[in-house]
């Protein structure tokens, strides 16, 4: 009786009955998933080829169409860098959901590539980009780790404060 009282036990315990969709970690997190806005010039937010989708740079922009703006090391402090790379990768996971309809056929982030507007004498843009990267991994977990770069940019697009580029294994 006690062996499979325990056998039960272990079961149910290793059984993701109460798993979460990345969309419902995304909103238990604070933030919400938007319907992208259409790019700016000539180019689309998100290109698939087999299993693979590249999304374009995406910097920190609101579903309200605001940006967080400025230069690190000038304008903001680097806990508000790390927000806008959190923000820019809810952009990002917002195009890649309408490319592809569910986050859940997430295999792996395999790279992001972070830019960081910065004077000449920040140094901390890993700092910043973290805001991305813990975000992707408290969302997908394991499968969020991933390849980066973080540089920095004399200076960016409208002045936004970062812009994040990633690369995403799905399901085919």
């Amino acid at each position: 009786m006690i062996k499979i009282l325990f056998t039960s036990i272990t079961f149910l315990l290793a059984t993701p009955i109460f798993a979460q969709t990345p969309e419902e970690k995304i909103n238990k997190l604070g933030f919400e998933l938007f319907e992208p806005a259409k790019p700016i010039a000539n180019y689309v937010k998100a290109v698939r080829t087999g299993n693979l989708v590249f999304l374009a740079g995406h910097g920190p922009g609101k579903a309200d169409g605001t940006n967080i703006k400025g230069r690190l090391g000038e304008d903001l402090t680097i806990e508000q860098g790390y927000e806008a790379a959190q923000i820019s990768a809810i952009a990002m996971l917002s195009s890649l959901k309408a490319e592809i309809g569910d986050l859940s056929k997430v295999k792996r982030i395999i790279k992001v590539t972070g830019m960081v507007n910065s004077t000449a004498d920040f140094y901390d843009q890993p700092k910043v980009i973290n805001g991305c990267s813990d975000l992707l991994v408290k969302i997908f977990g394991e499968k969020g780790k991933h390849a980066r770069a973080a540089v920095g940019m004399v200076s960016l697009p409208n002045n936004i404060a970062v812009e994040i580029e990633m690369i995403v294994e799905v399901e085919e």
